[in-house]
């Protein structure tokens, strides 16, 4: 059969739920080969066997963390050359769509960004997408070259599935523009507790309706009674109530949960483009004619002050 190769996202040896996910979507087209590169990737091989991974291509050169991009694509150029895959897939981040971008380029293929979900076709993987800010549904295939092939979050199911991963060791010669930009410091993002956006299964997000910094604590207790991230509106972005990391929409994020709250948002198409594709919207705003109310499973008309911590209450006593 087939093989595809699947680029590990990983931190220091624990992968992230998107690469799982590839892995599932990997397996409808063909034999997942996993790319792990960088500190503690030889760690990787075990979870990833467990998804259904065959083989673990690994390379712990430190030029990984030394510098930006650059090495991890000379990583999949050579990953290419040695197994010649039916596709490359990665997760859909800003630094993974920018290995896949400059990889198309390096092996002069088409590219996908952002795909929702993915099959087989007689002519090649067939991706689908969610365009115009989710108005359409578009499929899609590359003509020429391997496909190269970035997927959402939680676009597929995390499947696990028996596969040797067996660790075989990668051979890659970094190129002299590889090491053109030197990473001189780093500082660790504080940790909230809570899961990152772009991956969580549950959303809780704030607009302009929350009026206030100070009321965010609001769209927090709930976030965290259900186990999920907080999202914010542009508007509340815009306003300085909520950091810019967790905008969702057309330039911030985009998310696509299993459940996605919005609170006090009134659904401008800037939002709606960056969480339309979530599998359960509800939606809690006074105005009843909000276009928000067009998009949503469930909304709930009222003052998000007084339903949205009661829900919370309702929540944590079910919990209990």
């Amino acid at each position: 059969m087939a093989e595809v190769l699947v680029f590990v996202d990983h931190v220091d040896g624990a992968v992230r739920k998107p690469t799982l996910e590839l892995l599932t979507l990997a397996r409808r087209i063909g034999e997942p080969v996993a790319v792990a590169l960088g500190a503690g990737a030889a760690g990787t091989a075990g979870v990833l066997g467990e998804h259904g991974a065959v083989k673990v291509l690994v390379s712990e050169a430190p030029e990984y963390g030394d510098y930006l991009v650059a090495p991890k694509v000379d990583a999949l150029q050579a990953a290419c050359a040695a197994v010649s895959p039916v596709a490359v897939l990665l997760p859909s981040s800003a630094e993974a769509k920018e290995i896949a971008a400059r990889l198309a380029v390096r092996i002069g293929s088409g590219i996908i960004t952002d795909a929702v979900d993915l099959e087989a076709g007689e002519q090649g993987p067939v991706a689908t997408q969610s365009a115009f800010a989710a108005s359409f549904t578009t499929k899609s295939r590359v003509s020429r070259g391997v496909p190269v092939i970035t997927v959402k979050p939680n676009s597929a199911p995390v499947e696990p599935a028996a596969g040797a991963g067996e660790v075989q060791k990668l051979a890659v010669e970094f190129s002299a523009l590889a090491t053109g930009t030197k990473v001189v410091s780093r500082t660790p993002r504080e940790s909230t507790g809570r899961p990152e956006l772009t991956e969580a299964a549950i959303v809780v997000s704030g607009g302009r309706g929350v009026n206030g910094a100070e009321n965010f604590h609001i769209i927090e207790a709930l976030a965290d009674s259900l186990g999920a991230a907080v999202g914010a509106s542009r508007a509340a972005v815009d306003a300085g109530w909520y950091p810019h990391t967790n905008q969702v929409g057309q330039t911030g994020k985009s998310v696509s949960p299993q459940l996605y709250i919005a609170s006090g948002i009134s659904g401008a198409i800037q939002h709606r483009a960056g969480m339309q594709t979530s599998k359960t919207i509800v939606a809690v705003n006074k105005d009843a004619e909000a276009p928000i109310f067009d998009l949503v499973d469930y909304g709930v008309v009222g003052d998000l002050f007084n339903v949205v911590p009661q829900l919370t209450d309702e929540i944590t006593a079910r919990k209990g």
